[in-house]
């Protein structure tokens, strides 16, 4: 996928792709021009007798070379063709070649019936008795042999009309001058499968425009996909144009539009010598396209493009083409297509392990494998490139024809240098960027790989960047990519990718970290802090706490806005005695944005620390009791997490913007005033306490409310009913028996979980929460029923109620309109269900595991999309059958009762997702 295919797939024996044999008195001028006109602007090299005779050459001779330097022959018979014994001569000798050779001929009847070539009667025997030449035999066994080839027969075919068989000539004779199959090319690699997607999505078959966008990294081979792709199927289209380099063309020079413009009209029209020479400007240039290109069957590449100005001048709407036109564009940038409405847009796969060692064997030792010799060095090769075609082709070429000390020499060279090829191929991704967005993408690659994405965005934030923005548009430049493993999107990048980030930072100081934006090597920052070379050039740092380290260097970085130190790697050390924390704090920077301390060894923050910029303050599995010694206002600070700290004290009015990530385990007194009003997220999960202060209530723009795990927590105070923003309550696993009276207060209540809790009844009033969508009474053991007027939850999605003592559903339920998902299973004393449960129109799953339930209501025969997980089936036969024939289909019994299996409406796979997760 590395290499890029030439024009003309013709091998190199053969000088001309197509021969052609005519009569020249009667179709030179009319079907034999146009032919001939059509295979020329098809790239196909064509030798035609009265154009291609050099002066002063015996022109039998010439002839004879031509048609063994040709790979293909077309024969036009006509009336007069064997009466010319120039014509029939040629054919004898095309004869041989296509019985000895490779070559193929194809004979096209015009004027005659191919019975009357193969019989020599009509006017094709009237034309051969005109001769007395003692080479008749040869003559006539050649027509006999050309007459019984595949071909096309004029007058039988298109109904006649000429310009349709000169296209299926052209169609076939394209079809026979490409590879069978890309992957027979020395250097293509894992190409046809990728060609296949495409071609699925190009859907050449219909009559509609298509546009459809090659989207990824440099150097993953979108151009050579293009080119391929292009050569491919370029058989199927009237006119073609491969526009390479959009990009660079457009930018290097003013008129750069223009003269792709003028390459497109020149392609697709022949106009480069009329009228597309005579367009003066971008704007002309579009107006001619959109009014010359509708009335051609076309397909255009455009190849590396960056902007939506370029393809509003190139490509500036469906309208413009004709219908069965396919535009292909190449690019780095997503949102380049998104704007430009192109709908179909492929995402270039980098190579597999298998693909990468053997497109690096064919650069590196011309072969499918890599020698034995060089075998382990090979996967290293492999594993460094990740994937990338361009590396693994740079490399492989480099390597070709060293020895076993030099490819050690080189791959050593690679651990310190990165490959000057790719990273000047990568970097025009970053280069292209806005200044802010490049920061952003330095900070990731330095420090924030891996991060979730919440946590990376909320760092980002509160660096002053517009975090959510800037990484899509890293992700839409296929920058950044994002992976789910299992705790939410994570930020992940290439590796080379990543290289590229942390060179751009190194490479203006290489031997000068001190003077690097970013420190994250541990080795270096242990340098800059020993020799206390900390500079105002430092922004991050990421460090790794050690013994004896020494951090009075802080001080001299006063731009640093970063901070984040973790305590991995500490074996048998105590996390807490590796700094003298006393003489710390008074080096922190005020500079400081973000400071992110696991296992943070001291009571409380310096005094000399004035965290006047400090929005951000992390600080988990700490001994801190409180934030400072004396009260200090933080207008800034938005967000605080001291889970599984020692905190005691904390006063919220010393906050007044503090937003949202305030996480507290354990507590004594925490003061909840109305100064503060912003506070969004509070997470007291896992803290012993008995009570709750009802000055929590004063909260009024809390959105998220966590008392998850507070085994010892009973009940709620009432003034939790007054947060009129409250959207998720988690109260799982709590030691909750009862909530209060109005609760149906809390409006805006889209989440409720109750989960293992001790609550045996349910208040009605929470069935005024119109906003609910998720309610959770798994394993509430003691709740024996549901509120009557459980219908009432209009807005309900998702009902739970697993493990529990209940005996009947409300016949309410079947007022929920918008419920998906009913769990009731191992509810052992529930019999029965509603009888109009088949009024809940979106119901899409109904799990009954481990009750008795054995008649099911035979009103859910309407569900069509109903999956019933656990039914036994206990029912008569008839009633069997009878459900089957209604489209419900009955799931297997779940291992699980926490597990939930979701499908989509075309019946794809079974997803299986944790209800935690929600």
């Amino acid at each position: 996928m590395a290499s890029s295919s030439s024009a003309s797939f013709v091998k190199k024996s053969y000088q001309y792709d197509v021969f052609l044999s005519f009569s020249g008195e009667d179709t030179r001028k009319n079907f034999v021009d146009h032919l001939y006109d059509a295979l020329q602007r098809h790239d196909i090299h064509t030798f035609k007798d009265d154009e291609r005779l050099k002066q002063g050459k015996s022109i039998n001779e010439q002839l004879l070379k031509s048609i063994e330097e040709s790979k293909l022959f077309i024969i036009v018979f006509s009336k007069k063709y064997a009466s010319s014994s120039w014509c029939l001569n040629e054919l004898v000798k095309i004869m041989e070649c296509q019985k000895s050779n490779d070559q193929i001929a194809y004979p096209v009847f015009y004027d005659v019936d191919p019975s009357e070539v193969r019989k020599q009667h009509g006017p094709v025997g009237e034309a051969l008795a005109k001769h007395t030449n003692i080479e008749m035999g040869k003559w006539i066994e050649a027509l006999k042999e050309a007459a019984n080839l595949s071909g096309w027969d004029l007058r039988n075919t298109a109904d006649g009309h000429e310009a349709k068989v000169i296209k299926l000539i052209i169609e076939q004779i394209s079809l026979e001058l490409r590879p069978i199959n890309v992957n027979h090319d020395d250097k293509f690699v894992g190409m046809e499968p990728r060609l296949q997607d495409l071609e699925k999505s190009l859907d050449i078959a219909s009559n509609e425009v298509r546009m459809i966008g090659i989207k990824g990294m440099g150097g993953a081979g979108k151009t050579t996909l293009a080119r391929a792709l292009f050569d491919r199927i370029s058989v199927h289209f009237e006119a073609k144009s491969f526009v390479e380099n959009v990009r660079e063309v457009s930018k290097a020079l003013l008129s750069g539009l223009l003269l792709l413009q003028r390459k497109i009209l020149s392609d697709l029209l022949d106009l480069l010598n009329g009228q597309g020479n005579n367009v003066g400007s971008v704007h002309d240039g579009k107006n001619m396209l959109k009014t010359k290109l509708c009335g051609r069957k076309v397909l255009v590449v455009l190849d590396d493009v960056d902007h939506q100005e370029q393809l509003e001048a190139l490509a500036g709407d469906l309208n413009w083409f004709k219908p069965g036109s396919r535009i292909i564009i190449t690019t780095r940038d997503e949102q380049v297509l998104i704007a430009h409405r192109v709908e179909r847009i492929r995402d270039v796969s980098l190579l597999s392990h298998e693909e990468a060692i053997g497109l690096f064997s064919r650069h590196a030792f011309g072969k499918d494998l890599p020698i034995q010799e060089y075998e382990k060095e090979s996967q290293q090769v492999v594993q460094y490139a990740a994937g990338l075609p361009l590396t693994i082709k740079v490399l492989g070429s480099f390597l070709c024809g060293k020895d076993k000390l030099e490819w050690g020499s080189a791959l050593a060279r690679l651990k310190r240098i990165p490959l000057k090829e790719t990273l000047e191929k990568l970097e025009l991704s970053y280069e292209s960027l806005e200044d802010d967005y490049k920061e952003i993408f330095l900070d990731v690659a330095c420090i924030l790989k891996g991060w979730e994405k919440n946590k990376a965005i909320s760092m980002l934030e509160s660096c002053g960047f517009q975090a959510r923005i800037g990484l899509r548009v890293l992700e839409q430049r296929s920058l950044i990519t994002l992976h789910d493993y299992g705790i939410g999107p994570c930020l992940s990048m290439h590796d080379h990718i990543e290289e590229m980030g942390k060179n751009i930072v190194r490479r203006l100081h290489p031997d000068e970290p001190n003077k690097h934006s970013r420190l994250w090597i541990q080795e270096e920052i242990e340098d800059v802090l020993d020799t206390d070379l900390g500079s105002e050039s430092t922004r991050c740092i990421s460090l790794r706490r050690t013994p004896n380290i020494v951090l009075e260097s802080l001080g001299n970085m006063k731009n640093l806005r970063c901070l984040i130190v973790d305590h991995h790697h500490m074996d048998n050390v105590c996390r807490y005695d590796l700094v003298k924390i006393d003489e710390v704090g008074q080096y922190f920077p005020n500079a400081l944005r973000y400071l992110r301390w696991h296992s943070y060894p001291h009571g409380c923050l310096p005094k000399t620390f004035q965290a006047n910029n400090l929005v951000e303050l992390h600080m988990p599995n700490s001994i801190i009791e409180q934030l400072w010694v004396g009260g200090k206002v933080l207008k800034k600070l938005k967000s605080i997490t001291l889970s599984r700290s020692k905190l005691k004290t904390l006063d919220l009015g010393l906050t007044p913007n503090l937003v949202s990530g305030l996480h507290l385990m354990e507590f004594q007194n925490i003061i909840m005033c109305h100064s503060n009003s912003n506070l969004q997220q509070l997470d007291f999960g896992g803290n012993d306490k008995e009570n709750l202060p009802s000055s929590v209530g004063n909260l009024h723009k809390l959105v998220y409310l966590s008392f998850r795990s507070c085994g010892k927590l009973k009940s709620l105070p009432g003034s939790i009913c007054s947060l009129q923003h409250l959207r998720v309550l988690d109260l799982g696993y709590s030691g909750i028996e009862e909530v209060p009276e109005n609760f149906g207060q809390i409006d805006s209540l889209n989440r409720l979980d109750l989960r293992y809790c001790n609550i045996r009844d349910i208040p009605p009033s929470i069935c005024k929460l119109k906003h609910l969508k998720y309610l959770n009474l798994d394993s509430c053991f003691g709740l024996e029923k549901l509120p009557e007027n459980l219908g009432d939850l209009e807005r309900l999605n998702r009902l739970s109620v697993t493990s529990t003592k209940i005996r009947d559903v409300p016949s309410s339920i079947c007022k929920l309109k918008h419920l998906h998902y009913l769990r009731l299973s191992i509810c052992s004393r529930l019999e029965k269900l509603p009888e109009n449960l088949g009024e809940l129109e979106c119901l899409v799953e109904l799990d009954i595991v481990g009750t008795p339930i054995s008649h099911l209501p035979d009103s859910i025969s309407s569900l069509k999309d109903l999956k019933i997980v656990g039914y036994e089936r206990r029912i008569d036969p008839d009633a069997i059958q009878f459900q089957e024939q209604q489209h419900i289909t009955f799931a297997p019994k779940r291992r699980r009762a926490n597990t939930e299996a979701t499908t989509s409406d075309a019946g794809d796979k079974v997803k299986e997702r944790k209800m935690e997760d929600h």
